[in-house]
Formats: C-alpha cells, sequence, structure tokens
C-alpha cells in the first residue's frame, strides 16, 4: 500500500467514555478496503479476515477462523468459522461471506483489487477455487504450491447480504461505501464500527456490539468504547498538543526525538523503539512511454531522461542521503537499499548501494551526451535543459524536507527540480488514475512476506505505479513497453512465491532486490527507527515495528483513576 504518514496516537479525556483519539493527515480516499491503496485506512478497526499476522511473534492466527487444516499436498486449505460470529447489523456472518468475499470481489476479473495480484500462482497466475463446505466451513483450492497460501487469507470478509445487490448494478460498487456513505449503512465485523464522518475534521468510530470477542466472552470487547481519528494537517500541530497533555500518544518523527525524550519522565510516557520501520521511502519516475488518445503520458523528452539507466544512476548519487539521515533524522535512521524492509527474513543486505559522489552522477551524465551550458546547467543532446516536476504528499514534515533537499542536491548537478507538495488523495490520483506525473517522493508500507508487494512488482500489478497500467474502467493506453528487467522481476516473484523451501525463498527474493537496485525503478532513500510515545495510562501495549502501538487495539485498556 502507499502511505502518506504516520498515524499519531492520541487520547481525550475518558472519565466518562473510555476512548482513544488518533490523528492522521489526510482525508480518507474510500471505506471500501476492496477498493483501497492507501495507508492509513480504517479498516483495521472495520474489518477482519479469517486470519491475521501477530506483529510480535510475526505467527499467522486465527481471527474469524476458528481454525484450518491443509490437505497433505498442500493445495487445499480448510477453515472452520467461530461459531456465532455476526455483521454489526446483527446478521450471521457465514461461510457463504467469505466465499463472496473472495470470488465475486478480490477475485472478481472486472473490480481493479491489489489484492487480486497477492493471490495469483505460479507461471499461469492462476487464482485460488473458493468453495462453501456448509454454514461455518469454507475451502480454499489451489493449482501448485504456494507459500503465503494461508497469509493471504488474512483479507477483509464483507457482507453478502449487503453488497451482492450492489454487484448487480453494472459499476455501482466502483463508487460504492465511498467516503459520503452514511455511516450507518457501513456494515463491518471488525472491533468497531464508524460512527460519524465530519470532513477535514474527524471519524468517530464506535464499538461494534456484534464483535465476536465479545459475543465469546460476553465483555465489552474491545474495551475501549470510542475510537477518534481527527484530521491534522501537520505534524508540527500534533506535537504541540501532544506536549501540552492534550494527546495520549504521538507517532514521534525524528526532528522530536530528543526534545520529547528529555520529557518523558514529566510527561508521564513512555517512548517505545521497533527497531528500523517496515515500510520503505524513496523517489521514483514514470517509465510509462504509453499514451492515451494520441497523447504521451510522460513528455516524450523527459521520457527519454527517465528510461536512460544511467540517468536514474546518476540521480542516486546524487542524493546525499547520508545528510538526509543527520539532517532532517537527527541520526535516527539507516540507509535503506532494498524493496524489502531491513526486519524481514527476506531482507538481502548485499545488494548495490549507491553511495553519494556528484562526480560520478557527472560522469554518468556526460557519457549519455548530457552536457553543461556556461551556467553549469544540465542539457541533453538536444540542448533542451533537464527540468522535471517532484510531487510528494503535503503535510508531512520530513517528506517535504526531504524533497527540498533532493531539489538542492540535484542543482548540484544542473538539474532544475520544480517541487510540488500536494494533497495525498490528489498525489494518489496522480499515481493510479490519471497516470500523469514527472518523479514521485513517496512510500510504500510492508511486511515480513514479499509476496505482498506482488501488487507492485508484477508488470500487470495494480501497485506497479512506476509503469502503470490503468486501473478498472480508466481510459485505455497504447504504445507502454515493460523492460527486460522489469518482466524478470515480475517472474522471480512469481516463483517465490511457488517455493516452499525457505532457504530457496530468500535466494529468490534476494535476486530480485539486486534487481530493483541496479535497475532503479525505485531510488531508496532512509528508513526511520520505529518511535512512539504512549501515555503510561494505557494498558496492553505491546509495541512492534510491524503493528505500532495499538495493533491489538481490541486488548488495550486504561488504568482506573
Amino acid at each position: 500500500m502507499l502511505f502518506g504518514c504516520q498515524v499519531n496516537f492520541i487520547a481525550a479525556d475518558s472519565r466518562e467514555v473510555p476512548q482513544l483519539v488518533q490523528s492522521i493527515l489526510s482525508e480518507p480516499k474510500t471505506f471500501n478496503p476492496v477498493l483501497s491503496l492507501e495507508s492509513p485506512n480504517i479498516f483495521s478497526l472495520t474489518f477482519e479476515g479469517l486470519v491475521r499476522e501477530n506483529p510480535i511473534t510475526a505467527e499467522i492466527e486465527p481471527a474469524l477462523a476458528e481454525g484450518w487444516e491443509f490437505s497433505s499436498d498442500k493445495l487445499e486449505l480448510t477453515f472452520k468459522l467461530k461459531e456465532g460470529l455476526q455483521w454489526s447489523d446483527g446478521e450471521p456472518l457465514t461461510a457463504a461471506d467469505v466465499v463472496f468475499s473472495y470470488n465475486q470481489l478480490y477475485l472478481n476479473p472486472d473490480i481493479p483489487s491489489s489484492a487480486k495480484d497477492t493471490l495469483r500462482i505460479g507461471r499461469e497466475q492462476t487464482l485460488p477455487i473458493v468453495t462453501q463446505i456448509d454454514e461455518n466451513q469454507v475451502k480454499f483450492k489451489i493449482s501448485e504450491p504456494f507459500a503465503p497460501f494461508l497469509a493471504t487469507t488474512s483479507l477483509s470478509i464483507l457482507p453478502k447480504h449487503i453488497i451482492a445487490p450492489v454487484l448487480e448494478d453494472g459499476n455501482a460498487f466502483m463508487s460504492f461505501w465511498g467516503i459520503d456513505t452514511p455511516p450507518s449503512e457501513l456494515i463491518v465485523n471488525g472491533p468497531y464500527q464508524l460512527e460519524s464522518y465530519s470532513t477535514s475534521q474527524r471519524i468517530t468510530f464506535k464499538r461494534n456490539p456484534y464483535y465476536w470477542q465479545k459475543q465469546v466472552t460476553g465483555l465489552d470487547i474491545p474495551y475501549l468504547e470510542r475510537v477518534i481519528w481527527q484530521i491534522v494537517e501537520s505534524t508540527d500541530t500534533a506535537v504541540l498538543q501532544f506536549r501540552s497533555g492534550q494527546l495520549d500518544s504521538l507517532g514521534i518523527s525524528p526532528e522530536y526525538f530528543s526534545l520529547l525524550k528529555t520529557e518523558e519522565n514529566r510527561g508521564n510516557f513512555t517512548i517505545y523503539n521497533g527497531g528500523p520501520a517496515y515500510g520503505t521511502t524513496f523517489i521514483s519516475f514514470n517509465l510509462n512511454q504509453g499514451s492515451r488518445d494520441g497523447v504521451p503520458l510522460v513528455d516524450p523528452i523527459k521520457s527519454g531522461w527517465f528510461n536512460n539507466l544511467n540517468f536514474r544512476r546518476a540521480i542516486a548519487y546524487a542524493i546525499d542521503r547520508e545528510r538526509i539521515i543527520n539532517n532532517i533524522y537527527r541520526g535516527i535512521g539507516s540507509l535503506q537499499n532494498s524493496p524489502i524492509s531491513q526486519q524481514s527474513p527476506f531482507y538481502n543486505p548485499d545488494v548495490k548501494v549507491y553511495e553519494y559522489n556528484l562526480e560520478k552522477a557527472k560522469q554518468l551524465l556526460l557519457a549519455e551526451g548530457f552536457k553543461y551550458n556556461q551556467n553549469q546547467e544540465l542539457l541533453d543532446s538536444a540542448n533542451n535543459r533537464v527540468q522535471f516536476t517532484l510531487i510528494t504528499n503535503a503535510g508531512n514534515r520530513i517528506r517535504e524536507s526531504m524533497g527540498a533537499q533532493i531539489k538542492e542536491d540535484l542543482r548540484k548537478i544542473g538539474i532544475q527540480v520544480d517541487f510540488s507538495p500536494m494533497a495525498f488523495t490528489v498525489l494518489v490520483d496522480q499515481l493510479s488514475t490519471s497516470l500523469r506525473w514527472d518523479c514521485v517522493l513517496i512510500g510504500l508500507t510492508s511486511g515480513n512476506e514479499p509476496n505482498f508487494g506482488a501488487n507492485t512488482w508484477l508488470p500487470d500489478g495494480n501497485l506497479h505505479f512506476f509503469n502503470q497500467l490503468p486501473r478498472g474502467d480508466s481510459q485505455p493506453i497504447e504504445g507502454r513497453i515493460v523492460a527486460d528487467w522489469e518482466a524478470e522481476i515480475g517472474r522471480l516473484y512469481i516463483e517465490g512465491a511457488r517455493e516452499l523451501d525457505l532457504e530457496k525463498r530468500k535466494a529468490i527474493y534476494g535476486e530480485t532486490q539486486i534487481l530493483a537496485q541496479e535497475y532503479l525503478p525505485f531510488i531508496y532513500l532512509v528508513n526511520p527507527l520505529s518511535l512512539a510515545a504512549v501515555r503510561n495510562r494505557f494498558t496492553g501495549i505491546e509495541y512492534s515495528a510491524l503493528g505500532g502501538a495499538f495493533w491489538n487495539i481490541e486488548e488495550i485498556g486504561l488504568l482506573e483513576d
């Protein structure tokens, strides 16, 4: 998933209502988990799948499922659901909902779901066959061995009785559960349901009275009755609110770590350090050489630069990443040289590293026919000034500072960068729908399982945005070209998912990382440490870089006054 900001966790006065107030930098784009591309999103609160990954142990644990069983050949996986599951409207949740969610939504060829890419199996890219055994059992059948088979069943299960009629109305699902949906119409199975949404102000969630843990234990689970997301478009504002005592928790960006560390005892909070954060931050050029209605998505002159490998390598050498760590991250970060997170067991440290070297950058450019005028401005062989627009999401101070430095760094090799922060929803639309952009500074979320990145690395993947196919019913493009290295990475992702031997899987994904660094569809930058401050009045906190402070929100409580 694309991510544009951290979620900063905040708590309001809970003397009357036990609640947690969180802040996010931007508006949600959709309330539909099948269509969502961005993070943060509401779905960790509102929906559950058959299983979920424990971010502390990395083990797959039951969620809606009571348990599961593999066939001896590992090609069939049968789940038994928990007894008495219900939707937030009180209707029963059964195996029919599971089969519907997969067959009619995630696997539907007419619905552009990123999840579909993670479910594709083998060279033929077949999809699972999902069938209902009885009211509480469902079977998944695949065509060949698939290592992440169990993990892929964590997708949110959606209500058949609500959505099935929508599918009968043509393309109605593409706008279904948009952000204008009345909260009462959003039927969920997670610990919370949507209570209200005020544009540019807040999203409020209330406890789901039919949540399965409550039904099993008889207790009011989750313990916190309400969760509120305040839409705060500046990280500075969130820090000020935290320091003034209005907030109970805060994802700490590097520039504020030293200040907050000195206030830890006085403020009665704990700063948790989960090690290097999961996910990546990078810049990427638009390599799509296609056109719409005869008009190229990218200016052909710029496209020639962007698709020149040594041009991209020169950019990588020209960005001073150590300076980003020292000045922007205040020393609280590490270089990222791979599409796979450092904490993943599949991370390969033995990849090409682009150390800061302006002379090397200039040599590469000159060797490709670029040249300098008397003002030391970079020109291409046709005397066009090398200039492009770099976009990122506005309001994220770290990203804005990084963009400003990248602009300055590239000026040193004669390149003019027009840096343009914008609203995250507008940014996502450019990357996924209009496909008209030059260069982007953004990040991708990730976890331990590399196949969850298949939607980025398969050439027809839904997040293959450096050379994106149109999504859904977007206007088609002509003339798109897939490079050999691009196709090879996609092939290796298919092979990696087919391989059941862990060490062989590591070798395959290690090769994908080598190719990614060699050909630079993404120029990786810096990974921060995963840091968060949480007031000590919360109980049940088990912090991790993968899950954050509130991954087990149904178990989080408050100390009694």
